[in-house]
């Protein structure tokens, strides 16, 4: 039989109203492959806030019980003219109890079972999903197994991505993070060096409780001479960056010329011929990514996005990432939540105001049946 719950729907009109707001839906049985998932948690990431909130103006915005609605300002609303109209669900991850499945053995043996899956509308009290993409979560509980993709597979793929290009050691803008938190327990696993970057002192404190070597605040008047310091003692010519938009890219090449360029022999005009490479794999800042002529010509920026990484490298590597995450759910790839939420109070303007400052180690945690 059908199933009826209430799911979550964002909507951003051409005029630049966008619409958020819960309505009750039925979903129709599993086939195949498919299971149904009652949800039990699931995880506000940065990346669903991009469709939950933008650049919306929340401070006047109109919110009702399961509803807000709010203006997006251009130029931004006439960046996403591709979505214009459309009512799309909301959630890339979550965790919940199989209660039907498709005639698909796979789907079938799943049935009773807790997983974590990726449904792309955990925000629902129902969920269909692939049987293939289910994690079994055994004994752990839903809200160890709401994080069990995104962060953890993002994390490892920074690493795969990194020794996949020959590299020693990582460099990573926002390391107190709750992703910056499982890259730096497993660089320390794995013997790849790290240089994590935090904001204020009591992240770096963190971050050395976890075992991390090199932690540069870049709060302190010396944090070149630090961020220098300590990609020079890495070898960190890799970096990732979920911020984006403003300087944190161009301050972490400067810093790798500069360590290049005090090993170079004989100076050149052109810089150094150490490669300089940063991903982007964010928008924490949606302003522009500033770049300055003070790196050479020796750099490469470009964007990391986990699907298309998960795709390039074949599902027997896939599967070895997955299995580490299952095997140290609760220890490497631990995740801490600031406020367990319902969908109505979700969307109340206390939590949407709160969670979409995206703070470190600030991450809300939303629970459909409370």
């Amino acid at each position: 039989m059908p199933t009826t719950g209430q799911q979550l729907f964002t909507t951003l009109d051409p005029d630049g109203t966008l619409t958020v707001a819960l309505e009750e839906v039925t979903t129709p049985d599993p086939t195949g492959s498919q299971v149904l998932v009652k949800m039990e948690a699931a995880p506000i990431n940065p990346s669903d806030l991009a469709i939950l909130v933008g650049t919306a103006d929340i401070d006047s915005a109109e919110f009702t019980p399961g509803k807000f609605v709010a203006k997006v300002p251009e130029p931004y609303n006439a960046g996403s003219k591709a979505r214009h109209g459309l009512k799309l669900p909301a959630g890339n991850e979550g965790a919940g109890t199989v209660i039907a499945a498709g005639d698909d053995p796979a789907a079938q043996a799943l049935i009773s079972q807790r997983v974590s899956c990726v449904p792309g509308n955990a925000y629902s009290e129902y969920c269909l999903a692939e049987a293939a993409m289910c994690l079994p979560l055994g004994d752990h509980s839903a809200e160890d197994g709401a994080s069990a993709f995104v962060n953890p597979m993002t994390a490892l793929g920074f690493v795969e991505t990194a020794k996949r290009e020959g590299q020693e050691a990582i460099l990573h803008t926002v390391g107190a993070s709750n992703l910056g938190q499982m890259l730096t327990r497993i660089c320390g696993e794995d013997g790849m060096g790290l240089v994590n970057i935090v904001r204020k002192e009591d992240q770096a404190m963190l971050l050395r409780d976890l075992g991390s070597t090199h932690v540069v605040n870049s709060a302190d008047d010396d944090f070149m001479v630090q961020l220098t310091a300590a990609i020079d003692a890495t070898g960190a010519f890799c970096g990732f960056d979920p911020i984006g938009g403003g300087k944190s890219v161009d301050t972490s090449f400067r810093a790798m010329e500069q360590v290049a360029v005090s090993r170079m022999d004989e100076y050149s005009r052109y810089g150094s011929n150490q490669p300089k490479r940063m991903y982007i794999y964010g928008r924490l800042d949606t302003g522009e990514t500033v770049l300055t002529p003070s790196y050479g010509f020796g750099w490469t920026l470009s964007g990391w996005l986990l699907f298309p990484f998960l795709q390039s490298v074949g599902s027997e590597t896939v599967a070895r990432m997955r299995q580490r995450v299952r095997a140290t759910l609760t220890t490497t790839f631990a995740s801490q939540y600031k406020a367990r939420v319902t969908l109505e109070e979700m969307l109340t303007r206390e939590s949407v105001s709160d969670f979409r400052q995206m703070k470190t180690g600030e991450k809300y945690l939303v629970t459909p049946w409370g």
